[in-house]
């Protein structure tokens, strides 16, 4: 099999965005979905976010 290259940035990138996911489903309501409304979903998704990003 040949090696592939790989783009560090690229991958450092990639990973900052997993570990992000990661943190958002430790928020048990965005996890589980209890918001049935998308606007109310997509609000409980911003605000832990923004707290996760600001701890």
């Amino acid at each position: 099999m040949p090696c592939r290259a790989v783009d560090q940035r690229r991958y450092k990138r990639r990973n900052r965005i997993e570990i992000m996911f990661g943190r958002l489903k430790d928020w048990r309501r965005v996890a589980t979905r209890y918001d049935r409304c998308p606007k109310v979903f997509l609000s409980a998704s911003a605000l832990a976010a923004l707290v996760i990003y600001w701890l």
